[in-house]
């Protein structure tokens, strides 16, 4: 038999193209490996990097929110206490007005009041002092008339309407009580 040519095998390729594969392989393996993976492993540092440092930002940024609203919550709790002491001090000094306002309508009622007895008692006095003395001269008027003889005379008439007057207020003195 006469030995042809080979024919290509479809299956397995050629040997100078593995070979030639193979070098490409390699030579795309250390390209790879060299430049392209040390660059990606960069990024990839820098990517967590950031990651974790927005993390750690976030985090800060969560615990300052926290703390400022524990302030808040102080101060709002503050301002409340604050305002319920000042509410307490009006209301008291609003009831310490209250009583000194009563107070002066009372010492000013007590006033009025002992005022109008006063005037009540000096009109009194001067309308008993009236009707006294116009009852006396009714009385001596009366007396002359019944007696049939002057009363003329001060000092007698004096004595008889003061003894009358004496008289007519030992009679209605009992008629008081």
């Amino acid at each position: 038999m006469f030995l042809a040519a080979e024919e290509p095998n479809a299956v397995l390729p050629h040997p100078s193209e593995i070979i030639l594969g193979l070098v490409a392989f390699l030579l795309l393996l250390f390209v790879i490996s060299k430049f392209v993976a040390p660059r990606f492993e960069k990024l990839y540092a820098e990517r967590t990097a950031k990651i974790e440092g927005g993390i750690e930002k976030a985090e800060k940024a969560q615990a300052e929110a926290e703390a400022a609203l524990q302030q808040y919550k102080a101060q709002l709790a503050e301002a409340r206490a604050e305002s319920a002491r000042i509410r307490d001090d009006a209301r008291a000094e609003a009831e310490q007005i209250k009583e000194e306002l009563r107070a002066q309508a009372q010492e000013e009622s007590a006033r009025i009041i002992a005022q109008g007895q006063a005037s009540l008692e000096a009109s009194r006095a001067q309308i008993v002092a009236e009707l006294r003395a116009d009852l006396g001269r009714h009385a001596v008027a009366l007396a002359s008339k019944v007696v049939g003889e002057s009363l003329e005379d001060d000092a007698r008439r004096r004595g008889t309407v003061d003894r009358f007057l004496e008289e007519l207020d030992a009679v209605s003195a009992p008629a008081k009580n």
